[in-house]
């Protein structure tokens, strides 16, 4: 099976849930972590991901509190879920792909374009003592701080607002990944990436044209683009919404 196949994270047909997160669902914590554990030896691990710090993160971050009750059962399958609001978490495997794409330390500073469930952003906390995430739908937004809260992921710095426009306040970046797919990459963002950084995104127009990209800049400011995989996201959305 390609690459492609394994990459899809387009929205999950017909499953527009609501439901909140809320405690483990159908397992007890031991039992799912194991299945997480599983998760990571089967579908990721298998698949090509090398990075130890990646794949600890993906065991230890419980990604079934990120999902909505009625999907919980499946938080460990390796395929994308609906948050609600036409958007995804996206499946265990581009996750760790794309996260170990980045190459992130301690002391990076990691800007995320869409926190969605707030899952992507646990992780990256797992790796950075310094993450920014930004979040366009404000009833995301506030799920995600909730949740993200109550695991004890401190170190995440929330924001609801245009994702195209990114967090200048904060800015210069070491790492930028983005969890939807604009049709070009934001200049604004090629801006906020610092010298020497790494910036990972699904850039297309429409699902069937998307490219999962990764983005460098030098230390002389020089901007290189090289294309990693096919993949379908959900489009990125555009339009400013109140700063919290």
């Amino acid at each position: 099976m390609g690459r492609f196949l394994l990459a899809v994270v387009c929205v999950a047909a017909g499953l527009l849930m609501l439901g909140l997160p809320g405690g483990s669902g159908q397992f007890s914590e031991p039992e799912w972590a194991e299945r997480r554990a599983m998760m990571v030896r089967d579908q990721i691990e298998a698949r090509g991901v090398r990075s130890k710090k990646v794949l600890d993160a993906l065991r230890a971050v419980p990604r079934e509190r990120f999902v909505p009750d009625r999907v919980r059962r499946y938080a460990t399958d390796d395929r994308p879920l609906s948050i609600g609001f036409n958007q995804t978490i996206s499946q265990p495997y581009i996750v760790a792909y794309m996260t170990e794409l980045l190459r992130i330390d301690r002391r990076h500073k990691v800007l995320e374009i869409g926190t969605g469930s707030g899952y992507q952003a646990a992780v990256l906390a797992t790796l950075s003592d310094h993450v920014y995430s930004i979040e366009i739908v404000p009833q995301l937004a506030e799920r995600a701080r909730r949740t993200l809260a109550d695991l004890g992921f401190e170190t995440v710095h929330l924001r609801t607002g245009d994702g195209y426009q990114g967090w200048s306040e904060h800015a210069p970046y070491d790492r930028i990944i983005l969890t939807a797919a604009p049709p070009e990459l934001p200049q604004a963002l090629v801006e906020q990436l610092a010298a020497g950084g790494r910036l990972v995104a699904p850039i297309g127009s429409t699902p069937n044209n998307q490219s999962l990209d990764l983005v460098t800049k030098d230390w002389d400011g020089r901007v290189r683009r090289r294309s990693q995989l096919p993949v379908r996201f959900v489009p990125m959305v555009p339009g400013a919404s109140r700063a919290n």
